[in-house]
């Protein structure tokens, strides 16, 4: 895909909300594990007291999830 290939709002979409999800995620984790500042700190209010390193993981996971579901619709769009 070249610069001047528009991209759709699906995949714009699922991009931002991948990266959302992973940075969320991990800033979370790094909170958690040494104790720094959230960079997200909206998703603090996803996970529930006494989960907060499993729902990290999980929205880490989950983020990766819908990238890579992302790049494939828009990768069948191309084709």
């Amino acid at each position: 895909m070249t610069s001047s290939d528009p991209k759709s709002p699906v995949a714009a979409l699922t991009g931002l909300l991948s990266f959302v999800l992973v940075v969320g995620g991990a800033s979370g984790l790094l909170h958690e594990w040494l104790g720094w500042i959230h960079f997200m700190g909206f998703v603090r209010f996803l996970a529930p007291d006494g989960y907060e390193i499993y729902s990290y993981v999980v929205m880490i996971a989950l983020g990766l999830a819908v990238g890579a579901a992302g790049d494939a619709l828009t990768r069948r769009g191309r084709a």
